[in-house]
């Protein structure tokens, strides 16, 4: 992975900086540059009409960004993007990008199986969610927090990034008191917790189980 981002990274582009809370892009608009994270944490979102939000990804270093409308002959955003952090992005015109990977078949390849991993995660989250509900986009998204920024600790795996209520509702696609209804009934039964304002997941095997994971490792089951 290292090696193949180094080769895109010699492709002429441009260093965007981002402060917490900035718009990279937003939906609707044209679609000029593909991305690539170098640092710090991007949300992708999705508004509906009536306002509501859906958190489709949390990408961080190497995720590429931007990458769906890359041969479309009117490309536009089909998504938002918004730092949580302090970010950095590589942007690349997408007309140069493609005269790159037309003179270099391989980078080409590599491209494709960046894009094709991505899919797959978004294939598996929705997956989940059609299948079993609101409790697995809530279980999947924890499991899926674990692998992305979990650390093992005594008491259970505990989240090094801060999550809201609302943030997690929108990473699960459900209402708030759903969510905090579901929350609820997890600390009861000794599943999940908080501590130091960050949320513990003392019994991952639990929510595993409860959805039929199928393990299927970080690389794969993860936020990004």
């Amino acid at each position: 992975m290292d090696s193949l981002l180094r080769q895109f990274y010699e492709i002429p582009g441009k260093i965007v900086h981002l402060h917490d809370g900035q718009y990279l892009f937003h939906e609707g608009e044209h679609a000029k540059y593909f991305y690539f994270v170098r640092s710090g944490k991007i949300s992708i979102l999705k508004y509906s009409g009536n306002g509501h939000m859906l958190s489709l990804r949390l990408a961080q270093k190497g995720s590429i960004i931007g990458e769906l409308p890359l041969y479309e002959e009117q490309p536009t955003y089909i998504f938002n993007a918004v730092a949580q952090e302090p970010s950095e992005v590589y942007a690349i015109e997408f007309p140069v990008l493609h005269s790159y990977l037309e003179k270099r078949p391989s980078l080409a390849v590599g491209l494709l199986k960046l894009i094709g991993m991505h899919m797959r995660k978004q294939h598996l989250k929705f997956r989940d969610l059609i299948l079993y509900g609101k409790k697995g986009a809530l279980y999947s998204t924890l499991i899926r927090m674990a692998n992305s920024y979990g650390s093992e600790t005594e008491k259970g795996i505990l989240l090094s990034v801060p999550l809201t209520n609302q943030e997690l509702a929108s990473y699960s696609g459900m209402a708030r008191e759903s969510l905090n209804r579901m929350l609820g009934e997890l600390r009861k039964s000794g599943v999940v917790d908080v501590l130091d304002s960050r949320l513990l997941i003392k019994d991952i095997d639990y929510l595993k189980r409860e959805i039929h994971c199928e393990d299927c490792g970080r690389e794969i089951c993860n936020i990004e």
